[in-house]
């Protein structure tokens, strides 16, 4: 009997994320904002990544502003604020992923009409986000060659509905041992019509690539 109700909770939690994710799509297309919703697991780089496609899109007169999810604290905050744009922190506390309903608060805080693109930097992890859409245009996963090259099979949902696979810090590829093009094979194989993108955010490698991918 608890087996029957835990399952049944979880349902409708997930039904409820889903129609505020949804309420969060209609609001950012009515203020013309284009959102990304960024996975990935924790060292993967995502904060890099996002701060230099923050700096070109800056450069070509597209405004732009971001929401740091973590557990706790304000590092990736401070990097994103350390660029000069609009940005939110969400500590989740216990909770390993960002959430519809805080993503809707957070848009409350907002200047909403002054955004072009925005930023979401998920909960590092390979797991929980992928049931949570926020509501975003795109969601992307990010992963690093010095995680192995095994993480697509280890985790194929999240790359499974990710709109891009990002593969970064491919510059240690043969100081970690890991051959990206095994990690783009698998990525290929379980999502064949998901684009595969390899980056060195470091140097700034694969960096216009992506930027294309996601349509900015």
């Amino acid at each position: 009997m608890h087996d029957v109700t835990s399952v049944e909770l979880g349902i409708d939690v997930l039904g409820m994320n889903k129609k505020l994710a949804d309420d969060n799509r209609n609001l950012l297309d009515r203020h013309n904002i284009k959102a990304i919703d960024v996975m990935g697991s924790i060292g993967s780089g995502k904060t890099l990544l996002v701060e230099k496609i923050v700096d070109i899109l800056k450069s070509r007169g597209i405004k732009c502003a971001a929401i740091a999810g973590d557990v706790s604290g304000e590092d990736d905050y401070n990097r994103y604020k350390s660029h000069g744009i609009p940005v939110e922190n969400i500590n989740t506390g216990k909770d390993c992923h960002l959430n519809a309903h805080s993503i809707e608060h957070t848009f409350q805080k907002m200047a909403l009409d002054d955004i072009d693109v925005l930023f979401i930097e998920n909960v590092g992890n390979l797991v929980c986000p992928a049931d949570f859409p926020l509501g975003t245009h795109k969601r992307i996963v990010v992963i690093s060659v010095t995680e192995g090259d095994d993480m697509v099979r280890k985790h194929p949902i999240i790359f499974g509905l990710s709109d891009v696979i990002v593969i970064n810090k491919i510059d240690l590829s043969e100081v970690v041992e890991v051959d990206p093009k095994v990690i783009t094979a698998d990525a290929q194989k379980l999502a064949p019509h998901t684009k595969v993108i390899l980056t060195d955010a470091k140097h700034g490698d694969g960096i216009e690539d992506l930027i294309t991918s996601l349509e900015l």
